[in-house]
């Protein structure tokens, strides 16, 4: 598996695994903006109510792809360098881990949710709906952090299909469930938002099962023999690239959190729309995503092999991809954005908001690309310090206080046009750091 990352052409390697794993990542984000879509026909409240959660779960999905980019960076530099047994063993440690990381926060999540939506903004019409939807959540989320580090183990072994197949099946049946649950069929009652929560942990279910079929049964891609005397040392190499990765991760979902508050000031609605336009935009970088994803393990073996010279030519290309994509995205998004704000609402005012939404800040997605990419890229490279670092810079020292500033100008609009100077400036910082670092790195960095 790790001669074609060692030795195919650098663009057509690529193309062909990020086109192959947004089959998967295209079905999961848009069978879960059709879940958005089932839910805003609920009414504005239930719309408002899904949207404050968003952060939430985001965080842990973000803590589990976080630790699913420490097991792809650390399984594809052992790939790499050959050491294939020591691999299967780490990714025995990496499931293991994550479930347990997982199953914590969510203990500690069950406990926080209703202290953190009040502080958030939730008001008395939208608090019930959301605990009642975190409690099923926060039950069955420790189901997604195997299907999320077992798609990295596949990853990093180069194996693009199975992920994606995992995927595709898991959203289906979250797609059939969704309807049924949330609007009721036949015997089934009408659950609503936590007829949806419902589906979730079905399709997660379904996910997880088949992931540790997959890789136990059929690839083999797990092996505890001697598991005992080197757990400590490989939960020690885990976590030491694993941790600061999933915190850089969930920044995204802290920032997203004080956004959110922010946005509350001016009202549900805003709220409502924020929420749709969030949705909308995952599906819009996909391609970001993907990439982001398909780039770390072709990172990390060429840099276990001792190839930087296409370690810097995968990021530029990978680069250039996105950049492309993104700003044909935004230009199609410009046109379409009145038009896909009707289909989420009804009412003008949220309306008016998601396509403001859909016209603004699309004008930076080709700059956040480049922020991802970079980050994703110092992790494979076992630098996660570094991709702390410029989280920590994008949105803490650009997005939400230039957001908030220009919101005391131009209201809502500053928040969106705050968020796209941003992306802009911490692009430009980002690209030049990441070549200043390969172009300078050490040869025992290797």
């Amino acid at each position: 598996m790790s001669e074609d990352v060692l030795h195919a052409p650098i663009r057509r390697h690529l193309v062909m695994t990020t086109l192959t794993m947004m089959v998967g990542m295209m079905a999961m984000m848009g069978f879960g903006l059709l879940d958005t879509w089932f839910i805003s026909l609920l009414g504005t409240t239930p719309l408002a109510a899904i949207s404050f959660t968003f952060p939430v779960t985001f965080s842990l999905i973000s803590l589990m792809i976080g630790m699913g980019v420490g097991t792809s960076a650390i399984l594809g530099r052992l790939i790499g360098s050959g050491q294939l047994a020591a691999a299967r063993r780490m990714a025995v440690v990496a499931l293991v881990v994550a479930s347990s990381i997982m199953l914590l926060a969510a203990l500690v999540g069950l406990l926080l949710a209703p202290h953190l939506f009040r502080w958030m903004g939730a008001d008395s019409a939208t608090l019930p709906l959301i605990l009642h939807f975190m409690q099923i959540w926060f039950f069955g989320c420790s189901l997604l952090a195997i299907s999320m580090v077992g798609n990295a183990i596949f990853r990093a072994f180069g194996n693009i299909r199975i992920p994606s197949l995992v995927m595709v099946v898991a959203s289906l049946v979250n797609l059939l469930l969704d309807p049924v649950l949330i609007f009721g069929w036949g015997p089934v009652p009408a659950l609503g938002l936590t007829g949806a929560a419902l589906a979730s942990v079905a399709s997660w279910l379904t996910g997880s099962g088949m992931m540790l079929w997959m890789l136990t049964c059929r690839y083999r891609l797990l092996d505890s023999s001697g598991w005992q005397a080197h757990l400590a040392a490989d939960v020690r190499q885990l976590l030491q690239i694993a941790l600061p990765a999933a915190l850089t991760n969930m920044l995204t979902p802290l920032a997203t959190v004080l956004m959110t508050t922010l946005v509350a000031g001016f009202g549900r609605e805003a709220v409502a729309a924020y929420g749709v336009g969030g949705r909308i935009e995952s599906i819009a970088c996909l391609f970001i995503l993907t990439m982001s994803m398909v780039l770390p393990p072709f990172i990390s073996q060429n840099q276990g092999a001792g190839r930087l010279d296409r370690v810097h030519l995968g990021y530029k290309e990978a680069i250039r991809l996105v950049c492309l994509v993104q700003l044909a995205i935004a230009c199609v998004l410009f046109v379409l954005a009145p038009l896909l704000a009707s289909w989420f609402s009804q009412e003008a005012s949220v309306q008016s908001v998601i396509s403001q939404y859909l016209r603004v800040l699309p004008l930076a997605y080709a700059a956040q690309g480049v922020i991802i990419l970079t980050n994703s890229s110092f992790n494979a490279m076992h630098q996660p310090k570094r991709a702390l670092g410029l989280s920590l810079m994008r949105f803490f020292v650009f997005y939400v206080p230039l957001s908030w500033l220009l919101a005391q100008w131009w209201q809502l609009s500053g928040v969106f046009f705050g968020g796209v100077l941003a992306n802009l400036l911490c692009a430009t910082l980002a690209y030049l750091w990441f070549n200043d670092s390969v172009n300078n790195m050490e040869p025992d960095e290797l």
